[in-house]
C-alpha cells in the first residue's frame, strides 16, 4: 500500500457502526465486518471517536483506522476548483450536454464529440457555459473510454473531474469530492448518482432507490469486496499524473471500464474514497426495454473483469465455515439446520482462542461469528437470484422442496433489499420486489453470456477464504 504521510490537521472519525472493546484496544465493524487489535497508546489516542494527526505516531495509527475501514476522513483543506478540469464525453445528446454545461459555471471545460452525427459546434456551448470550453472531436466514434481519455490528454490541471453528458451536478458537487485530495494517498473521488427525476413512472422510482450508479447514503473507502467495490465514471474525479500514468482507461473495453480503473488504482496502493455529500443527478433509462437491455449490458462486463483481475469479482466471497453453514441452514431440514449449528459453534470457539487475554472473549467471538453469517447468508440469497438465478430455475423445475425454498429466499430477499434501499416516494415491498427480481435476471443474463462468450467461467466461482 502506497504509504503517503497524512498531513497535520487532517482528522479521522471512527464510524458510528463500530464498536469498541476491551477499552478502546478491540473494534470491530466495517463491512465486510473486521476486528482491529489497536495497542494501548493507539487506543488512547481516538478518545470520543476523533482523532486529529500532530505528528508522525498519530499519522501512523491514523491511516491504519481508515486503511481498515473503520474509520472515515475528515479532511482539513480542500484544493481550489479553478484546479479542476471537467472532461465530457458526448455523443448525439447536445440537449444533455447543454443542461450539465450550465452548471458547471466558470470551470475549465473539455468536451470529447465521439462522432455525433452533428458535429457540436464549440461557440453555441459558450453561451451556456460561464467557463472556457474546448471542444475535441473523433470523426468516427471509439467509445467512452476513448473519449475521456481524449480529455484526459489535453487537460493541464492538477485535477480532472469526468462527467457524462445525462448528467447534472449539485450544488458544492466538486468543493466536496476535491477535500480528499489533502490526503497524499487518495488518486480519485466519487459522488453519489441520484435520479434526475426520481417520481417520473413506477421504473423510475424503483431507479430511484436502486439505480446501479447509486452506491448508497453511507461514506465509504472503495475496494473490492466492500461495500463500494468500485466508482462509475459517470462522474468522478481523479489526480491527472496518476490516470497519466495508469495510460488513463481501457479503450477496449467497452463495459466496466471504470471497474476496471478503479481495481488498477487499488492493486497500485492508491486509497479511492466515495463521497455520499456530494450528489450529481443522472437521467435514468425508464422505458423498460432500455432499462432492462442496460442491466444485461453491465452483466456482460463480469467476465473482461475477471480475465483482468482474477479472483475480485466472485458473486460470493466467505470463509468455508461460513459457506457451509449458510448452505446447510438453506435446506430447511433438522439434519441442516444441526450441522449449521454445530459449524457455527466450531467457529465461535475458534474465533474466542484469538481473544484470550482480552475482556469478554466469548461475546467478541460471537458477535463475529453472528455477523460473519448474516452477511454470508445474504450473499448467498443474492447470489442464488442474480447471479445464479438461470441454476436455481433449473433445481426449482426439478424439484418441490427447492421451489418453496427458493420462493421463500427471493421474497425474503427482496423485501430486505427494499428495508435497505428504499427513499422517501418509492415503491412498497411488492412491486420494489417484482423489480429486484425483474433486475437480476437481467444482469444474471448479461454475467452468463458473456461468460460463455468468453468461454471463460472465473466470474461465476465463489471464492472461499480462510
Amino acid at each position: 500500500m502506497r504509504q503517503a504521510r497524512l498531513p497535520d490537521g487532517f482528522g479521522i472519525r471512527i464510524d458510528p457502526k463500530v464498536r469498541a472493546y476491551s477499552g478502546g484496544r478491540v473494534l470491530i465493524g466495517g463491512s465486510p465486518t473486521r476486528m482491529l487489535k489497536l495497542a494501548p497508546t493507539a487506543a488512547a489516542m481516538i478518545g470520543d471517536g476523533y482523532l486529529e494527526v500532530v505528528d508522525p505516531q498519530s499519522a501512523v495509527v491514523a491511516r491504519r483506522l481508515l486503511d481498515s475501514g473503520v474509520a472515515n476522513p475528515r479532511p482539513m483543506s480542500t484544493p481550489s476548483p479553478r484546479d479542476v478540469t471537467v472532461v465530457i464525453p458526448v455523443k448525439n445528446n447536445a440537449s444533455g450536454l447543454h443542461r450539465v454545461l450550465a452548471s458547471l459555471r466558470g470551470l475549465e471545460v473539455v468536451v470529447v464529440d465521439d462522432g455525433s452525427d452533428v458535429p457540436i459546434v464549440a461557440p453555441v456551448l459558450q453561451n451556456g457555459c460561464g467557463g472556457h470550453v474546448t471542444v475535441l472531436r473523433h470523426e468516427t466514434a471509439k467509445g467512452p473510454a476513448a473519449a475521456r481519455n481524449t480529455g484526459l490528454r489535453y487537460a493541464a490541471t492538477p485535477f480532472v473531474a469526468f462527467l457524462d453528458s445525462d448528467v447534472l451536478p449539485r450544488t458544492g458537487w466538486i468543493e466536496v469530492m476535491l477535500g480528499h485530495f489533502s490526503d497524499p494517498a487518495v488518486a480519485l473521488v466519487a459522488p453519489r448518482i441520484v435520479a434526475l427525476e426520481p417520481e417520473a413512472s413506477t421504473l423510475a422510482r424503483y431507479e430511484h432507490a436502486r439505480s446501479s450508479l447509486d452506491l448508497g447514503r453511507k461514506e465509504s473507502a472503495v475496494q473490492s469486496g466492500g461495500p463500494v467495490s468500485y466508482v462509475p465514471s459517470a462522474a468522478m474525479i481523479a489526480r491527472r499524473e496518476v490516470l497519466d500514468e495508469f495510460g488513463g482507461f481501457d479503450e477496449s473495453m467497452h463495459v466496466a471500464e471504470d471497474v476496471d480503473l478503479c481495481w488498477r488504482l487499488q492493486e497500485s496502493g492508491w486509497r479511492l474514497r466515495y463521497e455520499p455529500v456530494a450528489h450529481v443527478a443522472h437521467d435514468h433509462r425508464v422505458t423498460f426495454g432500455k432499462w432492462f437491455g442496460r442491466k444485461l449490458f453491465y452483466g456482460t462486463g463480469a467476465a473482461p473483469l475477471a480475465a483482468r483481475h482474477s479472483g475480485m469479482v466472485p458473486p460470493l466471497s466467505m470463509s468455508p465455515w461460513t459457506f457451509f453453514a449458510c448452505i446447510a441452514a438453506a435446506t430447511c431440514t433438522r439434519l441442516g439446520l444441526l450441522g449449521a449449528v454445530a459449524t457455527l459453534a466450531m467457529m465461535l470457539l475458534r474465533l474466542r482462542r484469538m481473544f484470550t487475554g482480552l475482556d469478554q472473549p466469548t461475546r467478541i467471538a460471537a458477535i463475529l461469528a453472528a455477523q460473519g453469517f448474516a452477511g454470508g447468508a445474504w450473499q448467498l440469497a443474492s447470489a442464488l437470484c442474480r447471479h445464479y438465478w438461470p441454476i436455481t430455475l433449473l433445481a426449482v423445475l426439478l424439484s418441490k422442496r427447492i421451489r418453496r425454498i427458493a420462493l421463500a429466499i427471493a421474497v425474503a430477499e427482496g423485501v430486505a433489499d427494499w428495508v435497505t434501499h428504499r427513499e422517501p416516494g418509492g415503491l412498497g415491498p411488492v412491486r420494489h420486489t417484482v423489480f429486484k427480481r425483474m433486475d437480476d435476471v437481467a444482469y444474471g443474463a448479461g454475467l452468463w453470456k458473456g461468460a460463455i462468450t468468453a468461454r471463460d467461467l472465473d466470474a461465476l466461482k465463489p471464492r472461499l477464504k480462510s
